[in-house]
């Protein structure tokens, strides 16, 4: 079963699995509630589908992503999080309910166009660097992995452009622009806060000493690391969001400097080894390098200690650890040290 989305790689996907043999069907999952942009969608993957001459499924589970997803989206950043949806949606979505859809149909494997490859049990990084998305899929159960195929982890992003080119129907989709990393989110992630709550709240910033410093237009404006959009009395260098106070709708702002940290903790862990104390390499974020690190896992709360700092560490984003290539797992950012 390939998740068809209508686009290159899900298209691409499910004609390198015909070729290699295998049965194919498609599901088009309708996760959120932009019509427009689903009719659309489904009818490109619709398409895809009868070329191949595919089973095509359509899969509603709009309840379930606004419950696992977009609910845990909006809640995050009002708390003062910095959320990454995607992480969250692969385990429950695309490796959780399309999972459970391909069971109900006796289908025994799934596949995605991810950018990463599946190697004895584990997933690695994709051949292509730049398009990579192994960060993504940290939280998929572990039972998943053998279940899945990746056709595309081995291909550059750009030979995939130019075989999709060869095949008819995906000449006009071969020109669209990329999609959106997170598919609710056609402009900016505050056109969703604001359908759901208020979000221009004026406030204070603050420095590291607790003392008010300046005014700041609504916390939820601000992500760690941003350095516009507030104001601060007497500033002659630049200031940046360090770390975000939601209950008192305040900024604590600090120099560049001060967005070095070296000790994190996190929780909500899936991991794909069986250690509780390993060295690994960590990325804080999606795009971000890997920094070597210990970790110490105890009772389901880690202690992430990097050997050299990193800049822009969030709560509610990920980390999540690698050997090499490999994908070792990751766990939810609660809190930073230092």
């Amino acid at each position: 079963m390939v998740g068809l989305s209508g686009g290159v790689d899900s298209t691409v996907t499910a004609i390198l699995l015909q070729e290699a043999g295998f049965e194919v069907s498609g599901v088009y999952m309708i996760m959120h509630s932009l019509e427009e942009l689903n009719r659309a969608n489904i009818a490109k993957a619709k398409k895809v589908a009868d070329y191949l001459g595919i089973d095509f499924f359509i899969h509603n589970i709009q309840d379930a992503f606004k419950d696992e997803v977009y609910d845990y989206f909006v809640q995050s950043y009002k708390e003062g999080l910095t959320p990454n949806p995607c992480v969250v949606c692969n385990r429950q979505i695309k490796f959780g309910k399309m999972v459970e859809f391909a069971d109900s149909l006796g289908i025994e494997h799934i596949a995605t166009g991810h950018y990463v490859r599946n190697i004895d049990g584990f997933i690695y990084k994709g051949l292509d660097s730049s398009k990579d998305q192994s960060y993504f899929l940290a939280r998929v159960k572990k039972e998943v992995i053998n279940r899945a195929i990746f056709p595309l982890g081995e291909r550059m992003k750009n030979d995939v452009k130019e075989f999709a080119k060869k095949i008819p129907i995906l000449q006009e989709i071969t020109e669209q622009k990329e999609s959106s990393e997170i598919c609710f989110v056609e402009n900016s992630y505050t056109d969703i806060l604001q359908e759901h709550t208020e979000i221009d709240m004026p406030g204070i910033v603050k420095n590291l000493e607790g003392k008010e410093v300046g005014t700041h237009k609504g916390f939820m404006h601000y992500t760690i690391g941003k350095r516009r959009g507030f104001f601060v009395k007497g500033a002659h260098e630049p200031h940046y969001v360090v770390d975000i106070d939601a209950n008192e709708n305040a900024l604590i702002v600090g120099k560049k400097e001060d967005l070095a940290k070296s000790e994190i903790i996190i929780s909500n862990i899936n991991l794909f080894i069986d250690k509780e104390i390993f060295e690994c390499e960590v990325k804080v974020r999606y795009r971000t390098q890997g920094v070597k690190a210990e970790v110490k896992i105890q009772n389901n709360i880690g202690l992430i200690t990097l050997k050299e700092p990193v800049y822009g560490v969030a709560k509610g984003q990920f980390a999540v650890f690698y050997d090499g290539d490999k994908l070792l797992g990751g766990g939810e950012i609660v809190d930073i040290l230092n």
